[in-house]
């Protein structure tokens, strides 16, 4: 008795299987590789379906990258300012030429400041009057408790205590001439004696 086996009938199908493999349902090593996240791409994807909910996908799809960059430079634009407001010294050209006082020597207890002032003009050293006469007018702040000098304090410090337009005129003159190397001149003392004057009808004295 001869016995025969049955003809294999299973017959691998190829296109289908190719289109099982194409498809991303049957993908299942997907969830065992970890994503490459590109916060940009991630970004100007959920930016662009806020568009395309708003103005449509045709706007969406031709300016959401424009956009997203238009909003960066906004930012950064902020950002400066915002550093500007509050270190404007960093932005002020760096001289060369060594300035003729150093830190420590801004105080403004024991100094005569008329007669250093008028010294300092006699000698058309602007730049000493222009720094003795910022010192004067923090001195006038400190004695009406407007202000609390602190010999580590800095010009923009006293900003934030002092809400006065013309206070900030003073600061900003006497920042240029300190570290920005700007001249310092007889006219640029006198306008800053007349915003002194300002201040003190402002309610220093």
């Amino acid at each position: 008795m001869n016995l025969t086996s049955p003809t294999d009938t299973l017959v691998c199908d190829t296109a289908q299987l190719a289109r099982w493999q194409s498809d991303p349902a049957y993908n299942y090593n997907r969830e065992l590789i970890a994503p490459e996240i590109n916060l940009f791409e991630w970004i100007n994807r959920q930016f662009g379906e806020f568009l395309r909910e708003i103005f449509g996908s045709r706007f969406a799809d031709e300016y959401s990258e424009l956009i997203l960059v238009c909003i960066a430079v906004v930012i950064l634009l902020l950002v400066s300012w915002f550093v500007y407001k509050k270190r404007p010294e960093l932005f002020m050209r760096s001289g060369k030429r060594t300035l003729p006082y150093t830190v420590e020597e801004d105080t403004i207890y024991g100094v005569d400041f008329p007669e250093g002032i008028n010294e300092a003009l006699s000698q058309r050293n602007c730049r000493e009057a222009v720094r003795l006469l910022y010192l004067q007018t923090l001195k006038q702040l400190s004695d009406a408790g407007r202000i609390e000098w602190q010999p580590y304090k800095t010009p923009t410090q006293y900003l934030y205590e002092v809400r006065l337009p013309a206070f900030r005129q003073l600061t900003n003159h006497f920042l240029q001439v300190r570290y920005g190397n700007f001249e310092a001149t007889e006219e640029l003392f006198r306008t800053m004696r007349a915003l002194q004057e300002e201040i003190e009808e402002g309610g220093v004295s």
